[in-house]
């Protein structure tokens, strides 16, 4: 028979029933110490899945070789695993999937629906990992992104394809600031890693914070602290591989995650449990190595962008702990919370002194500039001389800008804070901003 006049069908079967006589492989768990599964009598690479039989069927990803046997992280239980049980691989490595049809859906860490609307259809499949735009032919960042929430896009503006980390202690208001981005960003779509979360807060997190509006043009993958350190670690990967995919196709995506900080906590297990030295704080090599891996993979691309807002939850609200320092020398800008202004009903609690955009004179005009900068230098002068306003010290007149910031005061407070629900669109806040500097 001629190549030619075989058909596709019959090619489809060919294939299947060659598929159906391969003889199936299966090895043998060995061991289980920590988080860490070993196997023997199987041949797979960094990467892999394989299927460990215990109770039920659990997917495990290949992290670590040995001479004659894989070390595999769990990606779901692994109740019922006992020395000698079956471990098969898959033959490839995870896959996530991707298409329109992922909008307004809420996926777990494996990109698996978890909201109770059924199965994902006309999706397709691509493989987790991908490479970073090449950095020759990334388009530069000149485009402002409207976030919708004033001090933001004025004191820390934020282009297109930017990376940005809001960086903060616990409960000082990183989850709010991030809904009120979802719901008034101009970005064509939203993709947001809720990684490591308390499980209480996602459900809260969709229906207060996000809302139905939010939710209609974002994709969210949620994997909550009590799950594996794998799948949490996947799923920022997972994340940011559909984000990708709107991308490719042109379109301006904004991905959100929240934590940065779980995502390393994650790994940490994962380092310590194959036998990474504990560097520092405990945070293994590799911790290190894994973060501008994941960090790189947002911005602009030949066509599409991603801009990135990545939350870092700092330990002691120490903005110089590792986690915190490799992230901020890796975006390009840090928002810091203030816990100060939190308590004092502050919201959002964004400290402006504290936080920068390294992109400020790209996508900014030299008038609004002028505004962020004249803003910034009487806000700093009244944090100087704050203790000797506060104890009726200050003499009216000794320094013009502490004056001027005591006369703009309630105009400033009222700029800064922003309602949740509000929305301000970057050119309402920019004008805001200028009648606040000329008056």
């Amino acid at each position: 028979m001629s190549v030619g006049l075989v058909s596709p069908s019959f090619v489809r079967r060919w294939e299947n029933a060659l598929a159906a006589a391969r003889p199936s492989v299966h090895g043998r768990v060995t061991g289980i110490v920590g988080l860490s599964i070993t196997a023997a009598g199987i041949r797979a690479a960094i990467g892999d899945v394989v299927i460990v039989e215990g109770r039920q069927p659990t997917l495990a990803e290949v992290v670590a070789l040995h001479d004659e046997s894989l070390a595999c992280m769990p990606l779901g239980d692994v109740s019922g695993v006992a020395v000698g049980a079956l471990v098969t691989p898959t033959g490839g490595p995870l896959t996530v999937p991707v298409g329109d049809a992922l909008l307004g859906r809420v996926l777990d860490g494996l990109g698996r629906p978890i909201d109770g609307k059924g199965e994902l259809r006309d999706t397709i499949r691509v493989g987790l990992d991908a490479t970073p735009p090449h950095p020759l032919r990334r388009t530069r960042i000149s485009e402002q992104l409207s976030l919708g929430v004033r001090v933001l896009d004025t004191m820390t503006p934020c282009g297109r394809g930017q990376r940005l980390g809001i960086f903060a202690g616990s409960g000082v208001g990183k989850s709010s600031l991030l809904s009120m981005i979802a719901r008034g960003t101009e970005a064509d779509v939203s993709v947001i890693a809720l990684v490591g979360e308390r499980g209480r807060e996602v459900r809260e997190f969709l229906e207060n914070d996000l809302g139905e509006e939010g939710l209609a043009r974002s994709v969210v993958v949620v994997a909550t602290s009590d799950e594996p350190a794998l799948l949490r670690l996947r799923a920022a990967f997972v994340a940011t591989r559909i984000a990708e995919w709107f991308r490719d196709l042109g379109r301006h995506v904004i991905l959100m995650m929240d934590s940065i900080t779980r995502f390393a906590m994650a790994q940490r297990e994962i380092g310590l449990s194959v036998g990474e030295p504990a560097a520092t704080r405990g945070y293994p090599p590799s911790v290190f190595a894994l973060l501008p891996k994941l960090l790189e993979r947002a911005g602009a691309g030949e066509h599409g962008s991603i801009t990135g807002l990545y939350t870092v939850l700092v330990e002691g609200d120490d903005m110089n702990e590792p986690i915190a320092d490799t992230a901020r020398s890796i975006l390009d800008g840090h928002v810091t919370l203030s816990r100060r202004l939190a308590t004092s009903g502050h919201y959002p609690a964004v400290d402006v002194l504290e936080s920068i955009s390294r992109l400020t004179g790209a996508i900014t005009t030299a008038q609004q500039r002028d505004d962020a900068t004249f803003l910034r230098r009487i806000l700093a002068a009244h944090r100087d001389a704050r203790e000797l306003i506060d104890i009726g010290a200050y003499v009216p007149g000794s320094n013009p800008d502490v004056d001027t910031a005591l006369r703009l005061q309630p105009r400033i407070t009222d700029f800064l804070r922003q309602d949740i629900r509000a929305v301000t669109p970057a050119d309402q806040a920019w004008r805001w901003l200028h009648d606040i500097v000329t008056a």
